[in-house]
C-alpha cells in the first residue's frame, strides 16, 4: 500500500474543495494517483447526489452577473435548507454557474427541459446530414445519438463543460458541491440578458 503524505492530501483537497480524510482515502485507493483519485471523488460525489435526489430543494438564493454592462444573468440555486444557502461554498458554487450562463448561453437547465419537437427536429437534420455517407443505418443512429449528446452539451447548463476546467461538466461541479455540502443543490432556473439579442 502507497503511503501517502499530508502534503497530498492538501493539494487534492485543494484541487477537488473535498474533505481532508476523503482525499486521504482516494489517494490511498488509488496508489496516490491524482488524476484517478479526482475521478473517483467525481464518483462518490454524483452517488451522494444520488442519494439526496428525492429530497426538496426550496430554500436558496438569487444571484446576479453583469458583465460589462452587455451580458446579465440572474440565477435561482437551490438548497435543502436556509443555513447552506448562506455557506460560502454555495455562494461561490452560485457565482461560478452565473458566469458559466454569462460565458456559454445555455438554452436550458437540463436536456429534460427541450421540447420534444426540438430534439426530433435536430435528429432529422443530423440524419439528413449522414444519409450521403453510405453507412449502415444501425451506424448511422449510433452518431445521431452522439450528435444529440453533443447538441446537449451546448444548449443545456447541466451537460455543458464547466467552463474554467473542461474535464468536468457544471453537473459534475453541482455533485462535487453536494458530496462537500451534503445537502441536495439544484439550479431552480435562470435569465440571461444580451444587449441587442
Amino acid at each position: 500500500m502507497t503511503s501517502i503524505n499530508a502534503k497530498d492530501v492538501a493539494k487534492l483537497r485543494e484541487m477537488s474543495g473535498v474533505g481532508m480524510m476523503d482525499c486521504k482515502k482516494a489517494l490511498e485507493e488509488t496508489g496516490g494517483d491524482f488524476d484517478k483519485a479526482i475521478e473517483l471523488l467525481r464518483k462518490k460525489g454524483a452517488k451522494a447526489a444520488e442519494k439526496r435526489a428525492g429530497r426538496e430543494a426550496k430554500e436558496g438564493i438569487i444571484v446576479s452577473y453583469i458583465h460589462n454592462g452587455r451580458v446579465g444573468v440572474l440565477l435561482e440555486l437551490n438548497s435543502e435548507t436556509d443555513f447552506v444557502a448562506k455557506n460560502s461554498d454555495f455562494k461561490n458554487l452560485a457565482s461560478e454557474i452565473a458566469l458559466q450562463i454569462a460565458a456559454m448561453n445555455p438554452k436550458y437547465i437540463s436536456p429534460s427541459e427541450i421540447p420534444n419537437e426540438e430534439i426530433e427536429k435536430e435528429k432529422e437534420i443530423e440524419a439528413e446530414k449522414m444519409k450521403e455517407s453510405g453507412k449502415p443505418a444501425d451506424i448511422i443512429g449510433k452518431i445521431v445519438e452522439g450528435k444529440i449528446d453533443k447538441y446537449y452539451s451546448e444548449v443545456c447548463l447541466l451537460k455543458q463543460p464547466f467552463f474554467k476546467d473542461e474535464k468536468k461538466t457544471v453537473e459534475d461541479l453541482i455533485n462535487e458541491a453536494i458530496a462537500k455540502i451534503g445537502e441536495k443543490i439544484e439550479v431552480g432556473r435562470f435569465a440571461r440578458y444580451e444587449i441587442g439579442k
